[in-house]
């Protein structure tokens, strides 16, 4: 298949130098809050909450600033000539990264972008089937009900997934809920052994299309989603897999060997590019249900049109979909520059994973609770489901309802009165804590984020009528 580089255009330098911060020369600080002095942190302020958005490195900006200069000094020239080129290897470079074909990986503003591309090129039929999770992103869930509220109305059986459980046990509901979805909801042609792309598109005249976590967003944990892939391929369901938090974090990503349907990534969470950027991939056995960005460009080919000579090259559909800011987009190889400078992934994740234990350790004591962990956790699977993010519980009630006026008085004590911030949230009757690990952190930011949960949780106690723990 044709790649979008292969225009006489695309041939132009497209090399981006490295900004001056990050040569060969130059020796990265120390991971902790040496690291400080990389980032545009407040340092009057405790970051821990990576998880949601992404913190920008400063050499990265400066190969912002630097490609934004280059941008303006000629729209014309960057945008019809080293724009293509300079987009294909951010592309290259995600692709390698996560070991899928070039021509397998797009680039999109964010992950939630690729999620509603993808569903909405689904052609829906009667008796279709969405599968969400109770810890399905909420913007996700919501998208599947807006998908189910249109004609034709596919409808959506969700997978209830509480914790504390254990890889072990979700995998054996996961597998007894598909079996039970797939046998309320069998193929009316193709035979039940043929995997969901084996038969084209309308997969016997019923879809059904799972939505699962690699990383759930709250709690933050890992899930067990290449098995869970694995099971929906055996059963003829359409896997998309929400991999929002997987770029960065988690470690010896092979999307060629995992085999999901779809799968997405947001670049500026854990992979240190510019907000926002996200990667999707569509591996070519499925390119064909991915037919149209959104917005629809210029050079979609109509199956209806004149001329109409077959599958279009998919990298070229998502390249111009109108004018953007590319730079977030292109932000992906100054972006993995950085990281290799600081010593590559295993030592990041690495460095992020211990501090994410340690953290939880220290929350956990502070606050007279416990860290989410694997129900069949022992000393050698205790970080079952933990990356570099901790779930730890918080000293509140867990009959007292999550509202906005308790995520007020959460956000503010902790924002403006203790300067600190991790995310939060009520699942399964219990209120939790998700603190993000970095590079950036030590273990003394847990304790100031253990002190000011404790004021928090203290005043939600208060504001329900209940005295404090």
């Amino acid at each position: 298949m044709a790649t979008s580089n292969s225009s006489t255009l695309h041939k132009q330098d497209v090399s981006l130098e490295p900004t001056e911060l990050i040569k060969a020369d130059k020796t990265p600080p120390a991971f902790g809050h040496d690291m400080h002095s990389i980032f545009m942190l407040d340092p009057d302020f405790t970051a821990l909450n990576n998880g949601s958005y992404g913190t920008l490195p400063r050499p990265v900006l400066a190969a912002c600033d630097a490609l934004t200069a280059r941008i303006e000094s000629s729209p014309d020239r960057f945008m019809k000539l080293d724009m293509p080129g300079i987009l294909s290897d951010a592309r290259r470079r995600v692709a390698e990264f996560v070991k899928a074909e070039h021509d397998e990986i797009v680039l999109v503003p964010n992950a939630s972008h690729a999620f509603a591309t993808i569903l909405s090129n689904f052609e829906w039929e009667k008796g279709d089937v969405l599968l969400g999770a109770t810890t399905t992103y909420s913007s996700f869930g919501t998208t599947l009900e807006y998908l189910s509220d249109k004609h034709p109305h596919p409808t959506i059986e969700t997978f209830e997934l509480l914790f504390p459980t254990s890889h072990a046990q979700i995998l054996a509901d996961w597998r007894a809920f598909i079996a039970r979805i797939a046998a309320a909801h069998p193929r009316t042609s193709a035979s039940s052994s043929d995997g969901p792309t084996q038969k084209g598109f309308k997969f016997g005249e019923r879809k059904i299309v799972a939505v699962i976590d690699s990383i759930v967003s709250n709690p933050g944990v890992l899930l067990p989603w290449k098995e869970m892939v694995s099971v929906c391929a055996e059963y003829g369901v359409w896997s998309l897999v929400d991999g929002a938090h997987s770029l960065g974090q988690e470690m010896d990503l092979d999307l060629g060997k995992d085999k999901p349907d779809f799968w997405l990534s947001n670049c500026h969470k854990w992979l240190s590019a510019k907000r926002g950027c996200a990667a999707m991939y569509v591996p070519r056995r499925n390119q064909h249900v991915v037919r149209s960005p959104i917005p629809t460009p210029a050079v979609y080919k109509s199956l209806q049109g004149e001329g109409y000579d077959g599958p279009q090259d998919f990298a070229l559909l998502f390249e111009w979909t109108g004018t953007v800011d590319y730079v977030p987009l292109l932000s992906i190889a100054p972006a993995l520059d950085f990281r290799r400078w600081l010593g590559g992934e295993n030592r990041i994740n690495a460095y992020c994973h211990t501090l994410a234990l340690r953290g939880g350790t220290v929350l956990a004591r502070e606050l007279g609770t416990s860290f989410l962990q694997s129900t069949s956790a022992s000393p050698n699977n205790i970080d079952e489901f933990t990356l570099n993010m901790v779930n730890v519980e918080l000293p509140i009630d867990g009959d007292i309802e999550e509202t906005a006026e308790i995520k007020d008085i959460l956000i503010h004590t902790l924002i403006a009165e203790h300067g600190v911030y991790a995310a939060h949230f009520r699942h399964n009757r219990r209120w939790w804590a998700r603190a993000s690990a970095q590079i950036w952190n030590e273990e003394s930011d847990f304790v100031k984020l253990a002190r000011a949960l404790k004021a928090a949780s203290n005043r939600v106690q208060k504001h329900a009528g209940r005295e404090p723990h």
